[in-house]
């Protein structure tokens, strides 16, 4: 085995156990810490496929942003850090044996599929990077749309703003 590979194996087994406690923990703030962990896992990936585009994409934006974005939320919601209980359900154990099932299902079908184990040829990717820049800041290209997700993640922030701003009473 290559060091990539053992790398890639490595990180693939933590982002999926850290997957999976995002959904299992009933802490909040942990969940989204795991999330944050499962996310970093993406972007190794992304540098291991040698995309260092979008590997810096998804810390910026996901990591950088979204999740930290959740802590912030959860931390700022009350009574959110509440971990009694059992973090699984009576069906938990179906869930499980069934997800194992499907995983069975697809090592199967993807053994016996010659081209599974085939790699791809390197494509010329040297001026992708400069194609979307321009594809993006272009008149003709997707500027408009580019400037309207923009106001409409503005519109969502300002609106979650205005429904935490503390109210105050019109007699004071």
């Amino acid at each position: 085995m290559t060091p990539d590979q053992i790398l890639f194996i490595v990180t693939a087994l933590i982002s999926t156990l850290a997957a999976v406690m995002v959904v299992s923990r009933r802490n909040m703030v942990h969940a989204a810490l795991f999330l944050v962990l499962t996310l970093f896992g993406v972007a190794v990936a992304f540098v291991l496929l040698e995309a260092p585009f979008l590997a810096v994409v998804q810390v910026l934006v996901y990591i950088g942003a979204i999740a930290i974005l959740m802590i912030f939320a959860v931390m700022l919601t009350r009574n959110v850090t509440d971990d009694s209980g059992d973090p699984f359900n009576k069906n938990a154990r179906v869930g499980g044996l069934a997800a194992l099932f499907v995983f069975s299902l697809l090592v199967v079908m993807f053994g016996g599929w010659s081209q599974f184990t085939a790699y791809p040829q390197a494509g010329d990717t040297s001026g992708s990077i400069v194609q979307l820049g321009v594809a993006l800041t272009a008149a003709d290209g997707y500027v408009i749309a580019f400037e309207v997700a923009s106001m409409l993640l503005l519109g969502a922030l300002v609106g979650a703003i205005f429904v935490v701003w503390p109210r105050q009473n019109e007699n004071e």
